[in-house]
C-alpha cells in the first residue's frame, strides 16, 4: 500500500498488528470452504437456456448472482467474490463465490470462499469488502446473519483470512473463532449491513456499515488499531434523513488532478472524497463528492449535487450493490456493479439463471470537480473482433442508417455526433419540474418525449436489439432542450419500453441529463451491446445507463442495430465506430 512507504508509520502499525497476523497463520478457526459443505456445489443438472446469456459479461454458469464483493488485486491476479445462490435461479441459500481474472474481463471459476457454517454467520453470508493489511496480507470483513428474526435478520460483521498467504488464488479462507468482531450496539439489529474497505489514518483503522434509523440512512463509523477489536465512534461518518436504509456504502479518496486512482488511505491536499450508498428503496447508487475532515472523522458533501434521492448516480439504469477498489498495479480506482434483472422471478426460473455483473469500469473525478466519470476497462478492447467504420455520414429528420458487418447482438459501438446549430432545440418547458419528482425529472421527460416523438434537435442516437420491421428495439439517444437563448439541457435516454413484446418484463424509461458544454455543437455515445444488456456511456462517461432488456424477436441472428435522427435539425455522424465482439471466457 502506497500509504505506508513511510519506515515510521509502518514500523509502528506492525507493532499494533503483531497479535493479529500471529492469529492469522491459518491455525485457528475453521476453513470456511471445506468438504461437509457439498450442499454448496453446482454440479446438479438444470436445464440452462442461453439465448439471452450474456458473451462477455460476468455471470456463473448458472443460478442466481446479486452483489459484487471484496473485490481486490492480490499476487497476479483479480480477485473478485459475489453474492451467489447454488440452489437456483432466485435469491436464498447465498454464498461468497469466487473468481480470478489476469485481465478483469476472462475469468476462472474457484471454489465457494464463506459459505454458512458458524453460529455467526449460520443463516447468512452477505456482503462486506476486502483491505489489504501491511505485508500484502488481505483480510476480508463480511456480514454474518446470526437469528433469522427480526427479518431479514440478526447482523453482525465477522473478519475471513487466507488458510494459505503464498496462494495466488486465494482457494481456502478461515473464519476464526473469535468472530463476530463488530456487533450492534443499537436496537436496530436487522439494518446492520456491508462493511466498506478499511482506510488508515491517525494510528488506526476505520471503515463504515450501512444502516438506518426509522427512514434516516446511516454510516456508522468503527475504529480499531488491530484490525479486530472495533469501537464505534462517536458519531456517524455520514447521516441523511428521508433516504431509507443505506446498503452497501462506499468511502473512498479522488484525485482533482488526473485520472489515476488513490489507495484508500491516501491523504493530500488535491484529494477530494467519494461518498456513496445503495438505497434499498429506491434500488439505486447514489454518490456525492465532498470533503473529508480527518481529524474529526466527518465526510460533509459539498453543494454541488443532491445529498439524496435526486442525486448523481453512478449508472442511471439497473445497476446496484457496486463496490470499488484501487488497482496498485494500474493505478487506477475501478467500479464493479450488479445488473438486477427486468425479468419474471419465474422467467427466471425457465432460463436457470438471474443477473449479471457489469464491465468494470475505471472511475475518476471530472475536471469539473461536479462528477465522477466513468469507462469501460481498456482491457476490454481486447474482445474487439470484425470492424464496420461510418464518417461524415448527414441525417435528415426521419433518417434510419443500418449498421452491417457485424455480429449487433455482440457488439461494441462507439459514436460521435454533430450539429451545424442550436437554434432547433425545443424549449424546455418549466411545468415539467412541478409535474415530476426532482429524482424521477428526466426519466419522466424520456417516458413523454421517446424516440418516436419528433422533436428539433434530437431525438437522435442508436436503436440496438431491433427486430427487422422495427416491432422491437432498444433506443439510446439525445435530446437537447433550449433553456434560454444561450442555455441549453441535455437529455440522454436509453428507453426499454419498445424494447420486448413480453408485457410481462420491466421495461422502463431510464434517462439522466447530462452535464455538457455544448460550444463545438457535438456529443459522443458508446454502446456495449450483449443481447440482454444494453451498456450505454454518455458524453465520454459522464452519465452512464444499463438497460436489461429481453426481446422476442430481436435475438441472435435476427437483431439489427441502426443509427437514427427524428429531429428537424440535420445530425451528421462525424465517426462511427463498431465492432463484434468476441466471447469472453467467463466461469
Amino acid at each position: 500500500m502506497g500509504f505506508f512507504n513511510s519506515f515510521v508509520w509502518g514500523l509502528a502499525l506492525l507493532i499494533c498488528l503483531l497479535p493479529m497476523l500471529n492469529n492469522f497463520n491459518g491455525r485457528e478457526g475453521v476453513v470456511a470452504f471445506h468438504k461437509i459443505n457439498l450442499k454448496y456445489q453446482t454440479n446438479n443438472l438444470v436445464q440452462v437456456k442461453q439465448i439471452y446469456r450474456t458473451g462477455y459479461h460476468f455471470q456463473p454458469k448458472k443460478n442466481w448472482i446479486n452483489d459484487p464483493n471484496a473485490p481486490m488485486y492480490y499476487k497476479g491476479f483479480y480477485h473478485l467474490f459475489y453474492q451467489y445462490n447454488p440452489k437456483g435461479a432466485e435469491w436464498g441459500n447465498i454464498v461468497w463465490a469466487h473468481s480470478v481474472s489476469k485481465d478483469l474481463i476472462n475469468w476462472i471459476p474457484l471454489e465457494p470462499a464463506i459459505v454458512p457454517s458458524k453460529p455467526f454467520d449460520k443463516y447468512g453470508c452477505w456482503s462486506g469488502s476486502a483491505t489489504i493489511l501491511p505485508g500484502n496480507k488481505p483480510v476480508i470483513i463480511y456480514t454474518g446473519i446470526v437469528n433469522k428474526k427480526p427479518k431479514p435478520g440478526h447482523q453482525v460483521q465477522n473478519y475471513a483470512i487466507p488458510a494459505n498467504y503464498s496462494d495466488p488464488y486465494l482457494r481456502k479462507w478461515i473464519k476464526p473463532d473469535n468472530n463476530p468482531i463488530i456487533k450492534p450496539t443499537h436496537e436496530n439489529v436487522s439494518s446492520f449491513r456491508d462493511p466498506t474497505t478499511a482506510w488508515f489514518n491517525n494510528g488506526q483503522w476505520k471503515l463504515i456499515i450501512g444502516s438506518k434509523n426509522n427512514n434516516r440512512g446511516i454510516a456508522y463509523m468503527y475504529k480499531s488499531r488491530d484490525f479486530i477489536n472495533w469501537t464505534k465512534a462517536k458519531h456517524p461518518l455520514h447521516t441523511k434523513p428521508n433516504v431509507g436504509m443505506w446498503e452497501c456504502p462506499d468511502f473512498f479518496p479522488v484525485s482533482s488532478q488526473g485520472s489515476n486512482g488513490l489507495d484508500t488511505s491516501a491523504l493530500g491536499k488535491d484529494i477530494r472524497y467519494v461518498f456513496k450508498a445503495s438505497l434499498d428503496i429506491t434500488r439505486f447508487d447514489y454518490y456525492t463528492i465532498g470533503n473529508y475532515n480527518v481529524a474529526k472523522d466527518k465526510y460533509v458533501p459539498y453543494n454541488t449535487s443532491v445529498d439524496g434521492w435526486a442525486g448523481l448516480r453512478y449508472d442511471y439504469g439497473n445497476f446496484y450493490a457496486s463496490k470499488t477498489f484501487f488497482d496498485p498495479i494500474k493505478k487506477r480506482r475501478i467500479l464493479m456493479g450488479w445488473a438486477n434483472e427486468s425479468s419474471t422471478k419465474s422467467e427466471d426460473k425457465a432460463k436457470g439463471w438471474a443477473g449479471i455483473h457489469l464491465i468494470p469500469r475505471k472511475i475518476w473525478l471530472d475536471s469539473s470537480g461536479h462528477n465522477l466519470l466513468q469507462w469501460p476497462v481498456n482491457e476490454l478492447d481486447s474482445l474487439r473482433g470484425q470492424k464496420v467504420e461510418l464518417s461524415n455520414v448527414k441525417l435528415n429528420k426521419g433518417d434510419t442508417i443500418e449498421v452491417k458487418g457485424i455480429t449487433v447482438v455482440q457488439a461494441d459501438v462507439d459514436v460521435t455526433f454533430t450539429f451545424s446549430s442550436l437554434d432547433k432545440a425545443e424549449l424546455y418547458d418549466p411545468k415539467w419540474a412541478k409535474i415530476f419528482s426532482p429524482e424521477n425529472l428526466a426519466q419522466s421527460i424520456c417516458g413523454i418525449k421517446g424516440a418516436t416523438v419528433q422533436g428539433g434537435l434530437g431525438p437522435f442516437g442508436l436503436l440496438t436489439l431491433a427486430s427487422s420491421k422495427l416491432e422491437e428495439y432498444t433506443p439510446v439517444f439525445f435530446r437537447i432542450f433550449k433553456i434560454t437563448n444561450n442555455k441549453h439541457k441535455v437529455l440522454f435516454c436509453s428507453d426499454a419500453t419498445p424494447s420486448s413484446l413480453n408485457q410481462n418484463e420491466y421495461k422502463p424509461s431510464f434517462a439522466s441529463f447530462v452535464e455538457v458544454d455544448l460550444a463545438e455543437k457535438k456529443l459522443s455515445l458508446r454502446s456495449l451491446i450483449d443481447h440482454s444488456v444494453v451498456e450505454s456511456f454518455a458524453e465520454g462517461g459522464k452519465a452512464v445507463i444499463s438497460s436489461r432488456v429481453y426481446p422476442t424477436l430481436a435475438i441472435a441472428q435476427n437483431a439489427h442495430l441502426h443509427v437514427f435522427n427524428n429531429g428537424s435539425e440535420v445530425v451528421t455522424i462525424e465517426r462511427l465506430n463498431a465492432w463484434s465482439m468476441k466471447t469472453a471466457h467467463v466461469n
